[in-house]
């Protein structure tokens, strides 16, 4: 019995996880976080093209800079996007969460060999009608 009870539950759970993994990520992400003091935005737009997700991030200063290394798996959508700030460039690197319209993660950058992390949050922005 015990031996059924625990198969059932490792079947829930991974059933759970591809579920997650087939969450709906397709549309436009506002997103917001905050460096040192400042706050700052950014948008994150997904799509679907067969079984692969593709995308772009934009920034106030920065727009539509492709998303490379895009994968979903165990319920995260991970990332990098190139950012441009003066004359340097960043890879960022992002890990989401998604909740329904809601996503949270962290965003990583390599600052001189030292990796700094930040904490962003997005909404999907809703579809006029």
């Amino acid at each position: 019995m015990k031996t059924i009870i625990a198969a059932a539950l490792v079947l829930g759970l991974c059933g759970l996880g591809r579920a997650a993994d087939k969450a709906d990520l397709v549309g436009t992400w506002a997103c917001e976080y905050s460096i040192g003091d400042m706050k700052r935005t950014s948008t994150l737009t997904l799509k679907k093209d067969g079984d692969k997700y593709a995308g772009t991030m934009s920034w106030p200063d920065q727009k539509d800079v492709k998303l490379t290394d895009v994968a979903v798996k165990d319920g995260e959508i991970t990332f990098s996007a190139d950012r441009a700030v003066m004359d340097r460039t960043f890879t960022v690197k992002y890990k989401f969460k998604v909740e329904g319209d809601k996503l949270k993660g962290k965003g990583a950058i390599d600052a001189g060999g030292e990796t700094r992390e930040f904490d962003i949050e997005g909404k999907r922005e809703k579809k006029d009608k």
